[in-house]
């Protein structure tokens, strides 16, 4: 018993080491936006709040280089590292450097965790053994919470995105049918959606960015869809570039495809009522009805124990 206490204590330990470290290490935003912001929150404030956090903010910067140091050591090959990157860059962090710092993270937490528990297990007086099994039970959790985290960020950024693309479209509808042209109407969109999805914001300001840096049309369009993963976002861009290349409305493909997402939306939430039913047999049969079954049949059973000790 006391065993089994110990391993989960320490599983809610190291999950939450492992977070901890994530989020404060691998920002999603790049360093000089997070300063600048900094910057502007501490107007107002005494001059000790600001070299606070331009303290922290170099302390931070400090171990960002020593993990992408490390994982630099560790990366992948070419394919594993472009695999990395994508899924980096689709949860939201978009720096060059993400991919080092990230598996840089996945070597110093095994290790920081697997060290800490050899030299902190041994002051409970348990056995060696359990004391190794502890250790590499928390290297293990160490190396894999990173790649969870990462997934569980990249999953709520998809979620985020295809919640916000049906007003997106509506709003490109309008912007379109009212004179403006597809760049302005981004820059629009992206104005007016900040307060539903600041995800889809940047993204749109992005993509703008892009095309008026020099890049074409149709290739900010494809990097939007390929730095966000989200299919529904894919199919929008693949009929603006076909209606940019064979000069159709752009208006009337985008409400045929607003139209089009919010029927798939509503597909999608009847198959989610669909599948309630069947979710709910596993808690049905492994919770309630057992309480049922002591509740009905338990009375009912003490009787016919009693009316058989009875004749015995």
């Amino acid at each position: 018993m006391a065993m089994t206490i110990l391993l989960l204590a320490s599983l809610a330990l190291t999950i939450g080491l492992g977070l901890i470290v994530l989020l404060e290490v691998l920002p999603a935003r790049q360093r000089s936006v997070r300063q600048r912001l900094d910057d502007i929150q501490a107007i107002g404030s005494d001059a000790h709040d600001i070299a606070h956090q331009r303290r922290r903010l170099v302390q931070g910067q400090r171990v960002l280089d020593v993990l992408e140091v490390l994982g630099q050591k560790l990366q992948p090959g070419r394919d594993g590292a472009a695999s990395d990157a994508e899924m980096l860059r689709q949860a939201g962090y978009r720096r060059a450097s993400a991919p080092a710092i990230y598996w840089g993270l996945r070597l110093a937490l095994p290790l920081g965790l697997g060290f800490g528990t050899l030299s902190l297990m041994p002051l409970t007086g348990t056995t060696s053994r359990v004391v190794l099994a502890a250790a590499i039970y928390a290297a293990g959790v160490g190396y894999i919470t990173p790649l969870l985290v990462v997934r569980s960020k990249r999953r709520a950024r998809h979620k985020d995105l295809r919640h916000a693309l049906p007003d997106t479209l509506d709003l490109l509808v309008v912007c379109v049918e009212a004179g403006l042209g597809l760049n302005q109407a981004l820059v629009r969109v992206a104005e007016e959606i900040r307060h539903v999805s600041q995800a889809m914001s940047l993204e749109l300001l992005q993509t703008n960015a892009e095309i008026r840096a020099g890049t074409p049309r149709d290739t900010a369009l494809q990097q939007l869809a390929d730095r966000t993963g989200v299919d529904d976002l894919s199919s929008l861009v693949t009929m603006l570039i076909q209606t940019d290349r064979f000069g159709t409305s752009i208006a009337r493909s985008l409400r045929v495809q607003s139209d089009t997402l919010r029927e798939k939306r509503r597909q999608r939430a009847e198959e989610a009522a669909a599948k309630t039913a069947i979710k709910m047999v596993f808690p049905l049969v492994i919770c309630i009805f057992p309480a049922m079954f002591v509740v009905i049949l338990g009375p009912a059973a003490m009787r016919l124990v009693r009316a058989f000790s009875g004749l015995g």
